[in-house]
């Protein structure tokens, strides 16, 4: 059995409702987990360069200011409350940059500790439930944000690890991750998994991406596929021919009966095999 966890990135109180129905709604006919990495406290001031708005921002109007928690967007959390297909992991908190280093990419624990808690506060009030997995934004962890996720959260999902970035305490256990050429392992109650980079992205080419996605697939047991919803409406306008290879990517999973599409509950329940 091969199987694979959806991870769609920057779900956020800003953002239409009509977006996430467009891409899912052939996932959700097909009872295929989605999972939602949400940012539960976003910034209207984040930015991915000086004075370039995130494009997780592209239904902003400048209507609210300074940070917007998940639970303000009441349209939205009715949507998502009404599939069970929808599964939610903690997306950073403001997804912002901190000083001029990325959120999580720092050594200040006290910042990273209140940064944590605060977005577990913003899922819980929103009626979310207690997030068990997270995703850093832009898979940008330090040492000691690794130390204080793992303590929060059950699973852990990321681009790759590195060991100038993992405590010194899991050094062994990365050891035989390394030599072992696993893409995912376990530190205690954690659960790390790798992805093997963003297949379902504007950035590559249409015609070879299913190709892609089906190579990595049949290359581990687990993988995890990263996509960003706001990639398929850029400037406000749908990418009718990106938005027809992701629901050919659900013809895709629903059609292989040797697949299976999991939620990153899923693998905190301890019910996927990882490598």
């Amino acid at each position: 059995m091969k199987y694979v966890i959806i991870r769609d990135d920057d779900t956020n109180a800003l953002m239409p409702v009509e977006y996430l129905e467009r891409l899912y709604r052939p996932f959700i006919q097909r009872n295929l987990p989605v999972n939602l990495a949400v940012i539960p406290n976003v910034s209207t001031q984040a930015s991915y360069a000086p004075g370039r708005l995130e494009k997780f921002l592209i239904a902003y109007r400048g209507n609210e200011k300074g940070c917007v928690p998940i639970g303000t967007n009441a349209e939205l959390l009715r949507y998502l409350r009404c599939f069970p297909q929808y599964n939610f992991v903690q997306h950073g908190s403001r997804h912002e940059f901190v000083g001029n280093h990325y959120e999580f990419d720092h050594d200040d624990r006290a910042e990273i500790a209140r940064r944590l808690d605060d977005g577990i506060k913003f899922f819980e009030q929103a009626g979310l439930g207690r997030p068990r997995g997270f995703v850093a934004p832009y898979d940008q962890l330090s040492r000691v944000s690794m130390e204080e996720v793992a303590k929060r959260f059950e699973v852990v999902s990321t681009g790759w690890f590195e060991l100038g970035r993992i405590p010194p305490a899991w050094w062994p256990k990365y050891a035989v991750k390394k030599m072992s050429g696993a893409a995912h392992w376990r530190v205690g109650n954690t659960t790390l998994l790798s992805h093997p980079g963003c297949h379902l992205s504007y950035h590559r080419s249409y015609s070879l991406m299913l190709q892609e996605i089906e190579r990595s697939i049949e290359s581990r047991t687990l993988t995890v596929l990263v996509t960003h919803w706001w990639e398929y409406f850029r400037d406000g306008r749908a990418d009718d021919a990106f938005i027809d290879v992701l629901h050919r990517t659900a013809d895709y999973l629903a059609s292989r009966e040797y697949l299976k599409v999991v939620s990153f509950n899923d693998v905190a329940d301890r019910k996927v095999a990882l490598n």
